[in-house]
């Protein structure tokens, strides 16, 4: 089960950014999703921490910051997906930082 002080989180960042303010959620992979438009920017991970859309060219650059590593699902490593540790979120500013990060990518992925 995801943390729901973590989702709380979560929403009062997304209420802030204006790309954002439609978001809807949605459970999905154990955890409860973040969706903008129809696509996943950000996701409480039921494994703790978060589960983010990421452009995948920037995967490198972005699993190189500390907790921050490439998503495995079913011993498949997927591309434009990171995990991101509790303590990589522990604030609010960096958790802001990579919920706009999924967001960002999120809105630039035609509508479902």
């Amino acid at each position: 089960m995801y943390c729901n002080e973590l989702a709380d989180r979560i929403r009062a960042v997304l209420a802030g950014i204006d790309g954002a303010r439609g978001a809807t959620e949605q459970q999905m992979f154990g955890g409860l999703a973040f969706l903008i438009g129809g696509n996943m920017a950000v996701s409480a991970s039921a494994q703790g921490g978060l589960l983010l859309r990421a452009d995948p060219a920037s995967r490198g650059a972005l699993c190189a910051e500390p907790g921050a590593e490439r998503a495995v699902m079913r011993g498949r490593s997927l591309d434009g997906w990171l995990r991101v540790d509790d303590a990589a979120v522990a604030s609010d500013e960096d958790l802001a930082r990579w919920v706009r990060i999924g967001v960002e990518y999120a809105a630039s992925l035609p509508p479902k």
